[in-house]
């Protein structure tokens, strides 16, 4: 598998946020999402086995693992292998996903965190994956402005999501104005800000 990097740091984002979480990055995107944070992952990274995966994860420590991109299930073969061998190991395993590539087949090994993609980020994700979200598994909605809430009103009140809902603004964005409105429209989500921009860490 082509690997951008690995590393230790706190899960910033999701059901996960503030937990010390090994990240496995994999390199390549279908999407160029507007409020991409790691353009650097699209192209580039070292070919890396499962084996040589595996002792990375090992070396730093930690149970919690995070594979994510890019979008990682574009190496869908190299990533259930290395599921199988996390879920052999005693590993707790998620997958964040941008909602264009199936991920049921993971399901049995990882929880997903599905990233919805809003108008602002000039692209889109496969609504039809989230009746497919089980309470184990989460969706994100990253939002810029009044559109984007807008729209993920009425994703959330149009499709069956089993799993947390979570509503982040993008930094930079009037925290208080999307707060408002999540309680003035009763969204059943949970409001969350982006705790890796805040604390300055990947």
């Amino acid at each position: 598998m082509i690997v951008s990097e690995i590393f230790r740091s706190l899960q910033g984002e999701g059901k996960n946020q503030g937990r010390a979480c090994t990240f496995i990055r994999l390199v390549g995107c279908n999407l160029r999402c507007a409020w991409c944070d790691t353009p650097y992952a699209r192209e580039g990274g070292e070919e890396m086995s499962v084996g040589e995966v595996l002792d990375r994860v090992w070396l730093l420590r930690g149970t919690h693992i995070c594979i994510t991109g890019g979008e990682p299930l574009l190496q869908r073969e190299e990533v259930l292998k290395l599921l199988e061998k996390f879920r052999h190991h005693g590993y707790t395993v998620e997958i964040e996903t941008n909602g264009t590539c199936d991920f049921r087949d993971m399901q049995p090994y990882a929880s997903i965190c599905m990233d919805v993609k809003c108008p602002s980020s000039g692209e889109k994700s496969d609504l039809s994956l989230l009746p497919y979200i089980t309470p184990r598994d989460c969706v994100k909605f990253v939002v810029a402005d009044e559109d984007d809430l807008l729209y993920a009103r009425a994703v959330m009140s149009r499709c069956e999501i089993r799993g947390e809902v979570f509503i982040s603004p993008v930094e930079g964005v009037d925290y208080r104005a999307v707060a408002d409105y999540i309680v003035e429209e009763n969204l059943p989500a949970r409001f969350q800000v982006q705790l890796h921009k805040i604390l300055g860490i990947k």
